[in-house]
């Protein structure tokens, strides 16, 4: 997120993905004046240097937010000659954020000034090695747990429980669009095991009659999918593989009355306040690793897989009109509180580097 590239724009919408809506935050809310995502070619960035958006054009989407794609030296934690030279060349961003599985101590040492964040995206608390996590000054993770386990292999490590999925929520990207309920349960999720799309078919089976929904942006389970409810004699529609925008993602969320979370070596997935954005109660599998926190009386329930799970759904669907969710997820989880959150860790943080 470098702050003195270009003058920031004079309005700013939060909105997109979990990628998207952090640094669009810190923009629109004045904690810095632009920002940018980088990502390598090689792997997922190679499809946005073909698109042209390696030479640093503004997002279609956002005039606030610049993408560059860069070539990677190697296999993850990347490192990037053609990063290093840029960041040489223009400096280094005011606040560097690391998702995933990381990058190199090259690119780290050439960010050596800024407050450089971590966050593992998935379940796993820690997905670099401890040399490199030690040079991060915040990390931000989906649960409690995660930030044991951090402060306890990195000698101290500052954590802040503030997944950038569910945080940051938009509720400009996600909300009600008053359409027809035609599918009583959707389930938001990549075709594959972790995600647990098998608790969802159990539940469906054990209630006769249910009508569900599956948006699948990848993976390779979605045939397996359509076999077993047509075997099952199961009502369910699946939409994609491909993935669909945003837009269309709450389009197909807006169609049933409730939202599902089945995994359990998950990450906080984003959907879990997407659901409630768009005003669905959640239903999330009670073992889920992070993320339980987003499901309170007010916005859903968390049960175990099997006939609770079958019950908790029942329990949903009749009492679905009572859930007014959003306006809990604006308040608790919405991009303005969660910015404030993480701008009042991140001053605490320079003021102790002024004073080492």
């Amino acid at each position: 997120m470098p702050s003195s590239r270009r003058a920031r724009p004079a309005s700013v919408e939060v909105t997109g993905g979990y990628l998207e809506r952090l640094p669009l935050a810190a923009v629109a809310s004045g904690a810095v004046d632009h920002a940018e995502i980088w990502t390598f070619a090689g792997r997922d960035g190679e499809s946005d240097r073909d698109r042209g958006l390696a030479d640093g054009t503004p997002d279609p989407g956002s005039p606030a937010l610049t993408r560059r794609v860069f070539r990677a030296d190697g296999p993850a934690p990347y490192g990037s000659a053609e990063a290093v030279d840029f960041i040489r060349t223009v400096g280094t961003p005011d606040i560097l954020c690391v998702w995933g599985l990381g990058v190199d101590a090259a690119l780290l040492d050439a960010c050596a000034d800024s407050l450089k964040i971590y966050n593992s995206i998935d379940a796993p608390a820690l997905r670099i090695p401890e040399d490199l996590a030690s040079r991060f000054d915040l990390f931000l993770t989906g649960a409690e747990w995660q930030s044991r386990e951090i402060e306890a292999r990195v000698p101290g490590a500052r954590t802040l429980v503030l997944p950038i999925g569910p945080a940051f929520a938009s509720g400009q990207t996600f909300f009600p669009t008053g359409a027809d309920k035609d599918r009583d349960v959707v389930y938001v999720a990549c075709a594959q095991p972790y995600k647990r799309h098998d608790i969802l078919f159990d539940a469906m089976a054990r209630r006769p009659g249910t009508r569900g929904l599956l948006v699948v942006g990848y993976g390779h389970q979605a045939d397996e999918f359509r076999d077993r409810a047509a075997r099952e004699g199961l009502d369910l529609e699946i939409v994609g593989p491909p993935g669909i925008s945003h837009d269309q993602v709450n389009h197909q969320i807006n169609r049933a009355r409730v939202g599902v979370v089945c995994g359990v070596d998950d990450g906080a997935p984003a959907i879990l306040t997407e659901y409630q954005l768009a005003g669905l109660p959640v239903l999330a599998n009670a073992r889920l690793s992070c993320g339980l926190q987003f499901v309170t009386p007010e916005t859903g329930i968390a049960a175990h897989e099997g006939a609770d799970f079958a019950e908790a759904l029942d329990t949903l669907l009749r009492n679905h009109d009572r859930y007014d969710p959003r306006p809990v997820a604006l308040s608790r989880w919405g991009w303005q509180p969660s910015m404030a959150v993480l701008t009042e860790t991140l001053t605490e943080i320079r003021n102790a580097r002024m004073v080492r």
